[in-house]
């Protein structure tokens, strides 16, 4: 539409496929991405960075070929959890991501900062900007499926992610704390407007099991996500309980060698997108 914003959170109009086609940006032509799925959550602090490694690592292990791109500008981890650092090298085709142990391909603003503790100060437009660039600017070599790491809400990069990246599909992450309907209401809503399927919802922190007993004790209480996702029309939801083991192996970089079932059903689903 001529009088388009691009600003799809406040608009009423539901846009063709055609319109929506328009507003993607041109990946590298070097570049081959055949799926982009969005990791989202309303908020901060429910381990959306987490999911997201757990994802990728997982699916590599699957045999396909994955590449994380961090668009947490403000808050990136995904070096860190997996482990990788060193310099971006590139060529007249373009910049190359970072290759993790087991071959995942990935691009976050930590691997091109001096020091990994600088902070990004940098407006909204300048963050969507960066977002963009690693799409655009960087050469992603036959990924099978990208897992895009987004900053909690629904601000300037979520919208650019979904306006410009063709994001096959979404995955929500919540947690039992949470005000859960209300946050994944705002996330589901969200992708409705810009028509992006919502792939499943992963509640971290969702229990302790005793190592002794198995029991299984819900520290932050049970929440109602089974039935309330149900309404929503969502039919995958995948639970990571808190392991301590877990925490060690993101905190040592070494989030590839952990080994769980828990988002298995939300893997297949995800293959099917």
């Amino acid at each position: 539409m001529s009088s388009c914003n691009h600003d799809c959170a406040s608009c009423k109009e539901k846009c063709g496929e055609k319109d929506k086609q328009s507003l993607l940006a041109a990946p590298n032509p070097k570049s081959s991405v055949k799926k982009v799925i969005g990791v989202v959550s309303g908020k901060g602090g429910v381990g959306k960075s987490l999911v997201t490694s757990l994802l990728a690592s997982t699916m590599q292990k699957k045999g396909a070929s994955t590449a994380v791109l961090d668009a947490d500008i403000t808050g990136p981890s995904i070096p860190k959890v997996f482990g990788v650092k060193g310099e971006i090298q590139g060529s007249e085709d373009g910049m190359l991501p970072i290759r993790s142990k087991q071959g995942t391909q990935i691009i976050s603003v930590n691997l091109l900062l001096e020091n990994d503790t600088d902070p990004v100060v940098w407006r909204g437009p300048v963050i969507a900007s960066a977002v963009k660039q690693f799409w655009t600017d960087f050469v992603w070599q036959d990924v099978d499926f990208m897992f895009v790491d987004m900053p909690p809400g629904t601000g300037d990069v979520p919208l650019t992610v979904f306006q410009s990246l063709p994001v096959d599909g979404i995955v929500i992450v919540t947690s039992p704390q949470e005000l859960v309907g209300m946050i994944v209401d705002k996330a589901i809503k969200m992708a409705s407007m810009l028509q992006i399927p919502v792939l499943g919802i992963v509640e971290n922190m969702a229990y302790f099991e005793c190592p002794d007993c198995g029991k299984r004790h819900y520290i932050y209480g049970e929440s109602n996500l089974d039935a309330h996702a149900k309404e929503l029309g969502v039919d995958t939801i995948s639970r990571i309980p808190i392991t301590p083991d877990l925490a060690r192996y993101c905190d040592s970089g070494k989030i590839e060698d952990f080994e769980a079932n828990w988002l298995d059903n939300l893997i297949e689903k995800i293959k099917k997108a």
